[in-house]
């Protein structure tokens, strides 16, 4: 399988518009990153896809993850047309953690298909690369998720599910609390999939290492929940915090 984190949501402390800055609220999340590469002096690679390759995104990430302990940080702009396939790939497979940035999960899941990004990120994962990411960037490890890609595009309020990866058999949900609309649309999508669906709140994280998990939780009350329709009843459980 690999190891895999994926975040439900939080700050990494990108500035305000009116001053200042939010606050760093996965940071021990994002140790955890940094301990599953097991070297001392880890090298990170930020696909920054979902933004449309945010050039202040970038530089927030590389501010946080180098203070935490990361050696190097990079980031792949694969909005550009120059990049060939070799050299995504040879930059993907040299880093030991791959992070992915929130926004639009649609428009990156489809950029990241048609420039073969998806059958790169199998090859880190069975190397061992850590692959980790926040929103859109916890979605795609996963067979789908309820995405607000309609909304970045359109303006539409309602979700959409999106096809992942498929790295965890199941539907994610991020930003379960703070974003109340999703737990209604999330009952709604789940009507039509067999599958469970992981909801994560923000500040807490599913980590998968081969066939075992945990959920990591970076502030008191946050949580994780599976969600399912068995025989005309929404069941929402809370799962152990260990495996």
């Amino acid at each position: 399988m690999g190891k895999i984190i994926a975040i439900g949501g939080g700050e990494i402390g990108r500035p305000k518009e009116g001053g200042g800055f939010y606050p760093i609220e996965t940071s021990a999340i994002d140790r955890e990153i940094l301990a599953l590469t097991g070297k001392k002096y880890p090298s990170l690679l930020f696909l920054p896809t979902a933004s449309h390759d945010s050039t202040g995104y970038v530089e927030v990430v590389k501010k946080h993850f180098t203070t935490i302990g990361f050696k190097s940080v990079d980031a792949l702009y694969l909005s550009d047309k120059t990049l060939s396939q070799e050299h995504i790939e040879k930059t993907i497979l040299s880093h030991d953690a791959i992070y992915v940035g929130g926004g639009d999960t649609l428009y990156m899941m489809t950029l990241w298909r048609r420039l073969g990004v998806d059958k790169i990120l199998k090859k880190a994962l069975d190397r061992g690369i850590v692959l980790a990411g926040l929103s859109a960037g916890s979605i795609c490890w996963f067979a789908c998720g309820n995405s607000d890609s309609r909304k970045l595009s359109s303006g539409s309020n309602q979700l959409i599910k999106v096809t992942g990866l498929g790295f965890i058999d199941a539907l994610h949900c991020p930003h379960y609390d703070i974003e109340p609309f999703r737990q209604d649309d999330l009952k709604r999508m789940m009507k039509s999939t067999s599958k469970v669906a992981i909801a994560l709140d923000n500040c807490t994280a599913l980590e998968v290492i081969d066939n075992t998990y945990r959920i990591i939780q970076n502030k008191p009350g946050a949580k994780a929940r599976k969600a399912y329709w068995k025989r005309g009843e929404y069941i929402i459980q809370l799962p152990s915090l260990t495996p």
